[in-house]
This record gives C-alpha cells, structure tokens and sequence, in this order.
C-alpha cells in the first residue's frame, strides 16, 4: 500500500523539475526504486498530463 500524499509530493517533483532531497539533482522517475511507488507515481503523472 502506498502513501498517496508521498506519490503527490514525488510526482509534483518530477513534473516540476524539482529537487531530489537525496541527492540534490533533478528529481526523475528512475530515483523511484519502490515498484509500487514507482507504478503509483507513473499512474498520477499520467493523470495529471493527459491532454497536454
């Protein structure tokens, strides 16, 4: 089960070009290493970006 609040805060991350609180890089879909986490945030990016 995943946080969706965590899912929203990485996914906005990623959309926004964010940092990455680790490593201090851009924030990217393969810093996601939790497959459950990683399917969850590719689902919310998907549904935030359709018809863009």
């Amino acid at each position: 089960m995943v946080n969706e609040v965590v899912v929203r805060i990485a996914a906005e991350r990623i959309l926004n070009k964010g940092l990455n609180p680790k490593t201090s890089q851009v924030y990217l879909l393969d810093d996601i290493t939790n497959d459950d986490y990683r399917q969850a945030v590719e689902n919310y990016i998907l549904s935030k970006t359709e018809g863009v």
